[in-house]
């Protein structure tokens, strides 16, 4: 704002990026466009909504409001979009519009470190429960959630103060861990961003349109995937249905409808907790809530339907 930047511009998946840039540009008078993944547009309405609340500007993307759009329309008109194109329209609209500039909300180094407040806070709540953690596990999309709630207690691990075990729990949608290749890659799929060194499905996958929108990116974060590369984590995939499934059981025992994205957590966590209690071992699991389902109600609505879709690759 003080050097004279007007608008930013984003991507977002199921939303919640987005809506974190839509209120803090509010909050310092600065427009922002957020180019929102067509799948999440149309099966989560009312995170639209809420960025509109906050003065955003929302497109689903591909949208017209841009060339690479227009371009990814045309050869694609039924496409249900991708991560990969909305950071395009949203670099594209950066690059053509006076005192705009984008904003990335996860992959790249630096949103890792910004968002270790999570790990660093989980630290001081474990001291307080005099906790001493056997696992961490968190989802993983882009990676700035896992990163986040992992590295603090993963820089003790290679200081060799813990010998705790880090999990990241992805969509079979989008397993860039489990199944994609470690090399370079752009960042996007129109080709804007540097290419960098990640696990990757490659940059033109398009992942099926699962509701845990923010999953479903092409690859990792180069801190993540390096992290996974040397061995300090491990990563398992898990199928729509499955986390939908772990969603229901943890909605009955605690009383909180999770998200999609952090279904994927607590079905990661239920299955580590089962494999300790075979091997009769006493283990102390911590895994992160990432956020509410109370505007996904669609999809626990299918799941529990019997209507939801699978989501492998």
């Amino acid at each position: 704002m003080k050097d004279g930047i007007e608008n930013l511009t984003t991507e977002t998946g199921a939303g919640q990026w987005g809506t974190a840039l839509a209120m803090s540009c509010n909050l310092f008078g600065i427009g922002c466009t957020v180019f929102m993944v067509r799948g999440s547009y149309d099966q989560k309405p009312a995170r639209k909504t809420v960025m509109n609340m906050y003065n955003a500007t929302v497109h689903a993307s591909p949208s017209d409001q841009t060339e690479y759009g227009r371009k990814v329309l045309k050869a694609m008109p039924g496409t249900v979009g991708s991560l990969g194109i909305a950071i395009s329209e949203a670099c594209d609209m950066a690059i053509n519009h006076k005192n705009t500039k984008y904003a990335l909300g996860s992959v790249l180094n630096h949103v890792m470190l910004h968002q270790t407040v999570i790990g660093l806070e989980t630290i001081e709540q474990m001291k307080i429960g005099e906790i001493e953690p056997d696992c961490m596990i968190a989802c993983a999309g882009g990676g700035s959630n896992f990163a986040g709630f992992a590295f603090p207690m993963m820089g003790r691990k290679i200081r060799g103060k813990t010998d705790c075990e880090f999990l990241a729990a992805e969509s079979d949608a989008a397993p860039s861990m489990t199944s994609g290749k470690y090399k370079y890659d752009l960042g996007d799929t129109g080709g804007y961003t540097p290419e960098l060194m990640m696990y990757t499905m490659g940059h033109d996958f398009i992942p099926s349109p699962v509701h845990a929108g923010g999953l479903r990116y092409h690859g990792m974060a180069p801190l993540v995937s390096a992290a996974l590369d040397q061995g300090l984590m491990t990563a398992r995939s898990y199928s729509q249905p499955d986390t939908f499934r772990a969603g229901k059981i943890f909605a009955e025992t605690e009383g909180i409808i999770a998200a999609p994205e952090s279904c994927h957590a607590i079905k990661a966590a239920i299955d580590k907790a089962l494999e300790y209690k075979a091997a009769k071992e006493e283990r102390t699991i911590v895994f992160c809530l990432s956020g509410h389902g109370l505007l996904d109600l669609n999809g626990y609505e299918k799941f529990l339907s019997g209507k939801l879709e699978e989501s492998s690759v």
